[in-house]
């Protein structure tokens, strides 16, 4: 059964593509040889990978991220509450390289 997205779902998207464009824009406006040497990253973190409305974020955020040329790293806690896991993933994705970091948080 195909259910439709609910209305919470379609403006996390709403607001979700227009972030992700904001960063990709404002890195390679920051250092253009940079830009065009490597593909600028970008992460989303949310609670977790089961609830529908973060799955739809999830989509959201990969659809702009593939538009605007941009690689994302996607983390999420295991548990909804599960703080540790974000942290983590903060961690990774500093050390990884990114540009910028939407994240839904936990705590």
């Amino acid at each position: 059964m195909r259910t439709r997205p609910n209305k919470a779902s379609k403006i996390a998207v709403a607001v979700l593509i227009p972030s992700l464009s904001a960063i990709w824009v404002s890195a390679s406006v920051a250092s253009p040889k940079q830009a065009k040497a490597t593909q600028i990253k970008v992460g989303l973190i949310t609670k977790t990978e089961t609830n529908p409305f973060f799955v739809k974020m999830k989509e959201g955020a990969k659809k702009a991220a593939k538009a605007n040329g941009a690689t994302l790293l996607t983390a999420a806690g295991k548990k909804d509450g599960d703080n540790a896991s974000q942290v983590a993933a903060i961690e990774n994705m500093v050390n990884a390289g990114v540009k910028g970091i939407l994240i839904t948080p936990s705590d």
